[in-house]
């Protein structure tokens, strides 16, 4: 199958959760900045959802990039990771209205940790779909960085509860360790 209708419609999904989780910040009644300062907390859980959303699109679409085809598998793969990712303006909004209380941010985290797992699904999916020897399947490889930030997931998520904080900062060094697109597989396909 043609993987171009299986990145419009991913790319459409990913750009209707940005616009959501922007609408979701109400503007302030008053004219003075300091009716700023509550809205703070909306404000950093937009901007690390935000960056969450970037980076899932873009490497997704280096993923696709080094696919030669889709399958049903594949298709059904991506729709769970859509799933997950469709998830992040509820919990973004969430966490930021309630000045990232335990709850709130542990189920963000539960959100990142499937939106994690699934995305190493659909890996796996698409490796399986092309040969061992593919660019696809030699650029990514076991992928530790996705296991890696898996398991930051269930350790922010396990601590949650107890520093909410902590669990956040683990949320943002994860972001930040994905920040930069996976080189791999831009290397991989320009062979």
């Amino acid at each position: 199958m043609n993987k171009t209708r299986l990145e419009a419609f991913s790319d459409g999904v990913l750009a209707i959760a940005i616009t959501i989780m922007v609408l979701e910040i109400k503007a302030p009644h008053g004219a003075d900045p300091s009716q700023l300062q509550p809205m703070i907390p909306d404000f950093l859980s937009y901007v690390l959802s935000f960056i969450y959303l970037g980076i899932y699109w873009n490497n997704h679409h280096h993923l696709l990039q080094a696919s030669r085809q889709v399958n049903g598998r594949i298709l059904w793969a991506n729709l769970h990771l859509l799933f997950w990712l469709s998830l992040i303006p509820f919990v973004t909004r969430w966490m930021g209205e309630n000045n990232f209380a335990p709850w709130p941010v542990l189920f963000y985290g539960v959100v990142l940790f499937f939106s994690g797992l699934a995305y190493y699904i659909l890996e796996r999916t698409l490796i399986a779909a092309h040969d061992l020897d593919s660019p696809l399947a030699q650029a990514l490889g076991r992928d530790p960085k996705a296991i890696l930030s898996i398991a930051a997931y269930a350790l922010a998520i396990a601590g949650a509860a107890w520093i909410p904080l902590f669990s956040c900062a683990l949320y943002a060094l994860v972001a930040l360790m994905w920040l930069i697109p996976d080189r791999r597989i831009e290397r991989r396909v320009a062979r």
